[in-house]
């Protein structure tokens, strides 16, 4: 779509919210399931476009993006009507007579801008808490995931009404003429400066906003850890997509003590997962453009290659790469590095990675590998992030029970299952007092007796 015609696409989507036909039930519920239709019918042209886009074998993008999809989708549909009740709430002495309840109201036409890392997933998932909410949407899928970006756009736009759902393709102009735009609530998921970016123009228009962004994320690992399932654990959840995943361990703080026993099961889950030579595995995804290609191998001079550093520049592939002696300041360790690096660093004392981590940006996610209920007690409380798995990683994404988000800079608001939901819904306070009596006490002229049954009220 040419970018003039967005604000005509806008309006029109304002129009056809106006009219109240996405609030019902009913029509929710259908759109919804057309949109599960959808994906059923066309699974096999999905995974061909996300391994076209990242090279995604089968099994990995059917887990990540279709399955996880079709999940949150299936997960909705069955909750939906009981989301959408209105919740009713206790009313204080004060309003006696009263009854209170909370409504769940959709915020209008909403503006989803997707990254490139999993185009599906995280299109289609803030898509599903939109429609679920009863709200509109334009989606903005990422230009650098071009086979994904077309099948979307052709899927939204051949079967659902323009007014109602659309999907605009383009690149960094489309996003700024839609950006310029008044929404009535807008989701991105992307990088940090881009999610400044985006702030700033929700800002001019006062539009609420959910920044689903990044960062750091740290994995602790303690000399109690049980090391061999610690290692297949960070290996698969780092080298996930190539470690372009805005959860994956952004490095490892290891006890001294253990640091070599855990490099030697790293290296063996690495030879397990993706053979002698993983530039050839067909379970390995690529880099996704050559400057993020080039951007990632120049980390590779930042410390000593313990295992991988090899790479295929031709299939953009980069081998799960173990860095050893890297510094603090090193250019590795001072922005995310999304790619599939795994830097080691050491500790001698817990208190040494609280002090150092409470210093840094808050984390998307936080990784602790430990048996020690105390430790866990100390390291959660004391280091703060958008979200927390023990023993395990990226994992606690995938439960529609829990909420996705980060905090500070590694983002603003969180989604998945009824948090979708709730993200997408204007939380309306509703009170409505009695007719059969009308207390007196709060109307003038006020006495001595008045003031001292006010004051009784308020205790």
């Amino acid at each position: 779509m040419n970018r003039l015609d967005i604000p005509l696409l806008v309006q029109k989507q304002r129009e056809f919210f106006l009219s109240g036909e996405t609030k019902a039930y009913s029509f929710r519920r259908s759109q919804l399931e057309q949109l599960l239709h959808l994906l059923l019918e066309n699974e096999e042209e999905i995974l061909h476009a996300l391994h076209a886009d990242l090279g995604k074998s089968p099994f990995e993008a059917y887990a990540t993006e279709y399955g996880f999809t079709m999940s949150e989708l299936r997960f909705t549909l069955k909750h939906l009507k009981k989301w959408m009740k209105p919740t009713h709430v206790r009313s204080p002495l004060v309003l006696f007579g009263s009854r209170s309840r909370i409504e769940h109201h959709p915020y209008g036409v909403a503006l989803i801008i997707a990254p490139w890392n999993y185009p599906l997933q995280l299109a289609l998932a803030p898509l599903i808490g939109a429609i679920a909410a009863g709200n509109c949407a334009i989606i903005k899928p990422s230009e650098l995931a071009p086979h994904t970006s077309q099948l979307l756009g052709e899927l939204i736009n051949q079967h659902f009404p323009a007014e109602y759902l659309h999907v605009v393709e383009g690149e960094v102009e489309v996003a700024q003429a839609l950006l310029r735009e008044s929404f009535d609530y807008l989701f991105f998921t992307g990088s940090i400066p881009v999610g400044k970016i985006v702030m700033e123009a929700a800002a001019h228009h006062l539009t609420p906003v959910t920044l689903e962004l990044g960062g750091k994320s740290p994995c602790i690992v303690c000399q109690d850890a049980d090391l061999q399932k610690a290692a297949r654990r960070i290996v698969w959840g780092k080298f996930l997509n190539a470690g372009q995943t805005c959860v994956a361990p952004d490095y490892l703080l290891v006890d001294t003590r253990i640091k070599e026993a855990l490099i030697a099961e790293i290296g063996k889950v690495l030879r397990e997962f993706y053979g002698e030579e993983p530039l050839k595995s067909e379970d390995y995804p690529k880099i996704i453009h050559d400057r993020h290609f080039q951007r990632l191998l120049s980390f590779c001079e930042d410390g000593r290659i313990r295992y991988g550093g090899t790479w295929d520049p031709a299939g953009l592939k980069l081998a799960p790469t173990i860095m050893d002696e890297v510094g603090w300041e090193a250019p590795i360790m001072q922005e995310e590095i999304f790619g599939p690096i795994l830097p080691v660093l050491t500790y001698d004392q817990l208190d040494e990675v609280i002090g150092k981590l409470q210093r840094l940006d808050k984390p998307l996610a936080l990784y602790l590998f430990t048996n020690d209920q105390a430790v866990e007690r100390k390291m959660l409380q004391n280091i703060p992030s958008g979200g927390v798995a023990i023993n395990d990683t990226v994992m606690h994404l995938s439960s529609p029970y829990l909420p996705f988000g980060g905090v500070g800079s590694s983002g603003l608001g969180d989604y998945h299952g009824y948090y979708s939901f709730l993200t997408f819904s204007q939380r309306r306070s509703v009170l409505k007092q009695t007719n059969r009596f009308d207390l007196s006490l709060k109307y003038p002229p006020y006495s001595t007796q008045k003031y001292a049954w006010l004051r009784r009220l308020f205790k």
